[in-house]
């Protein structure tokens, strides 16, 4: 559970330097977006490449760099 956590943490941090979102991004959101973005990417792309604590890191950074994408997206529209 806690390797998972930490992943997730890991691919968030990814997912948000890639999106330049992970500056305004908090630890707590670096793990739901890891963990989410790995279940949207290993659901939309499978379980190919490298494994860490049960997930596909490419398809999970994808999926978290989607997930990252479309709250940010979401978020910027309500503040407006």
């Amino acid at each position: 559970m806690i390797w998972s956590l930490i992943v997730g943490a890991i691919i968030g941090l990814i997912a948000g330097a890639i999106t330049n979102k992970g500056g305004s991004m908090g630890w707590i959101a670096n793990i739901l977006a890891g963990l989410v973005g790995s279940f949207v990417g290993q659901s939309l792309l499978g379980t190919w490449g490298p494994s860490l604590a049960g997930m596909a890191l490419i398809p999970s950074i994808i999926g978290a760099v989607i997930v990252v994408a479309v709250v940010s997206f979401i978020l910027a529209r309500m503040n407006h």
